[in-house]
Order: structure tokens, then sequence, then C-alpha cells
């Protein structure tokens, strides 16, 4: 249809409306744009993990406190915390967060030796940051492309679609070799039997 449309003579313009896929992630700023201190803010808050001191892994207070600490500072600067944050917060990378919240059998000795109330805490905190991660997802407070990359790569959920085939069996009680010459022979004077 066109734009403009003839109607008694008179000549009518049709307005365009917005556009099919006019909320898609990908289009426009979608509140990605930075405000003015946005990179000093995110810079200063790596800073300050960067430059924390050793946490004793094998101190379950210690650890317990320096989660505390972690969370603290994202929620005084208004940023949504991250697992790779809390990796720099406890000096661990994300990999071993993840084996320490699945209990994964890792080459990594040291894990295994950790205390149980260590990895209890860990565990926990990591739970929380999914809890947030679905919180934010729920009430429109995350991009979705962006969303749904942190649910795979930090929290294993997948997306993915399972078929299984059962090949078609025959039982033997089934065979009739009557049947088979009828099926697959076209001249049945040439059998011999």
């Amino acid at each position: 249809m066109s734009k403009e449309i003839q109607d008694m003579g008179e000549q009518v313009v049709k307005t365009k409306g917005k556009p099919r896929g006019g909320n898609s992630p990908m289009i426009g700023d979608n509140g990605l744009m930075l405000q003015e201190g946005d990179n000093a803010k995110i810079l200063g808050v790596n800073i300050k993990l960067f430059n924390m001191s050793k946490v004793d892994l094998h101190d379950p207070e210690a650890v317990a406190e320096r989660l505390t600490e972690f969370f603290m500072l994202y929620a005084e600067n208004d940023m949504k915390p991250t697992v790779a944050g809390m990796g720099m917060a406890l000096g661990l990378d994300r990999r071993r967060l993840w084996e320490i919240k699945v209990g994964a059998q890792t080459s990594n000795r040291w894990i295994e030796d950790l205390p149980s109330e260590v990895k209890d805490s860990i565990k926990k905190a990591y739970s929380l940051m999914e809890n947030m991660w679905e919180s934010y997802m729920n009430s429109g407070k995350i991009n979705p492309v962006s969303g749904i990359f942190l649910g795979k790569n930090n929290f294993g959920y997948q997306d993915k679609q399972e078929m299984v085939l059962t090949p078609n069996t025959q039982n033997e009680s089934d065979f009739n070799e009557d049947d088979l010459r009828k099926r697959y022979l076209t001249d049945s004077t040439t059998i011999d039997s």
C-alpha cells in the first residue's frame, strides 16, 4: 500500500507508525548510552577491586567479610555486581568460581582443600548473583541480549532443543518371507525356492 491514498479527490497522507521490531534491543540506544561520569565510576570500582588485599581463602570469616565488601562496593556505586568482579575480590577468576559452585572435579587440588564453609559462602554468593540476574531480566533492568549471554556464560543456562530419535526396529515375528518377495521382487517367476 502506498503512503498516499486517494480519497474522493482529496489527498490523504498516511503517517508511518512504529516499525515492526521497534523495541529491538539492537536498534537505538536502549539505555546503552553512557552518561557523563559512567566510565570514571566503573573504572573506580574496578580499581578498588584491583587494589583489594589478598584474602585468605582458608578463613571462612575473611571470605564472608570480603564477599560483603564486594557487594557493598557495587551497592554504594549503584552498579550491578559481576561474576568477574566477585572473582577479583576473592583473587580467583570466574572459571574457578564456577568450579566451586558446581563442585567440579578439577586438577586444582587447592579447590578441594578449601573448607566447606568457604565453598558454601562462595556458592551462596554465586546463587545471590544468579537471583539478581533473574530479577534484572524479569523486570527489564538489563538488555535482553546481554542478559541471555550472561545467563549462558555465568549461570549455565542453555538454549537448545533435544530430540531423541528411536530407530524403527522390526521383531523377527513380524518377518514374513512372502511379503518381502511381493514388496521387493517384481518378477516372481525368477525366484528359486
